[in-house]
């Protein structure tokens, strides 16, 4: 037995041309069940994480703080994602406990992020209401195709305030939901107490600290394409079946794995290996077992000697 660490793509959530509703998340978690338990069944712990809920921060004045909206979408996700995988399991005449833990994420204030925002938020607006917005509400503001977006700073994640609650359900047998959405971003003040920021926490860099905090065997980030590509998009791409962890990070600082896509999922998974130096892999949700077992997807690997794609 391993213990897996999950995290679900936002793919698993909302498809390409979906409006987001709750009855196309609740259609493609049940889909996205079936691999999970196929997992499971396979005799693996499960750790689960995801990503943001589609219309967090649509509202064109938010009326909630970013870290209040991530909980509002850990608990919906979490709720929706935990019925689908025990519609799945009494489906097979099988019944787990799914514990679903709202998880707390401790990011730097001085975390270089936050002099230079640059996660877009919300929607699009024209450049008038835009700045009117920003003067009003102390938002920055960026150019966002021919409109302009709000932008807010994207910490990295240091620690899961959760992190003894989860590993105590995971040691107990449960299957656990966990740091969704990248977790809710919070600091910790002088006196001890938590303050939640104004951000977004990358959910996939989230992923390495929740896989981090419960000692995980392998770190899967599942998506809906079969593995990462050099030349992604391109007739003459090439689909990458290892990846060292030096050629991935090579990758993403030059933009051969795209920073809104493909990147943080190589620099997560590269972040866990060399971390670690246990087991983590990129692909399609549907091959969950068979990249795990490194017959389908990208692996990561420390090094090698030779060429691997």
């Amino acid at each position: 037995m391993s213990r897996v660490v999950v995290a679900l793509g936002d793919c698993a959530l909302v498809k390409c041309g979906e409006a987001g509703s709750i009855a196309d998340q609740r259609r493609n978690l049940l889909a996205a069940a079936r691999p999970l338990v196929e997992l499971e069944r396979a005799g693996h712990e499960l750790v689960l994480t995801h990503g943001l809920e589609p219309d967090i921060g649509r509202r064109a004045v938010p009326s909630s703080p970013l870290d209040v909206l991530a909980a509002e979408s850990q608990g919906q996700i979490g709720y929706l994602l935990a019925q689908a995988l025990t519609a799945q399991l009494a489906m097979e005449g099988r019944s787990r406990t799914i514990a679903v833990v709202v998880s707390q994420v401790v990011v730097d204030p001085s975390d270089r992020s936050f002099s230079a925002p640059g996660e877009p938020v919300g929607p699009v607006f024209d450049r008038a209401t835009a700045r009117r917005l920003a003067s009003s509400l102390g938002w920055s503001i960026a150019a966002d195709g021919d409109g302009w977006r709000r932008v807010v700073a994207s910490p990295q994640p240091l620690e899961i305030v959760e992190a003894s609650s989860i590993r105590a359900l995971v040691a107990a047998g449960e299957i656990v939901i966990a740091s969704g959405c990248g977790g809710i971003p919070v600091s910790r003040t002088q006196a001890g107490a938590l303050a939640g920021v104004e951000a977004v926490v990358d959910k996939d860099l989230a992923a390495v600290v929740l896989a981090e905090s419960v000692d995980a065997d392998a770190l899967l980030l599942l998506t809906d394409v079969a593995a990462a590509e050099f030349g992604w998009g391109a007739p003459d791409r090439i689909e990458i079946r290892r990846l060292t962890i030096e050629d991935a990070f090579a990758g993403v600082a030059d933009g051969s794995f795209a920073a809104g896509s493909m990147g943080p999922k190589v620099r997560a998974a590269a972040e866990f290996v060399r971390r670690t130096g246990k087991v983590a892999a990129i692909g399609a949700l549907d091959d969950a077992v068979a990249v795990l077992e490194g017959r389908a997807g990208t692996t990561l690997i420390e090094q090698s000697l030779v060429a691997v794609w």
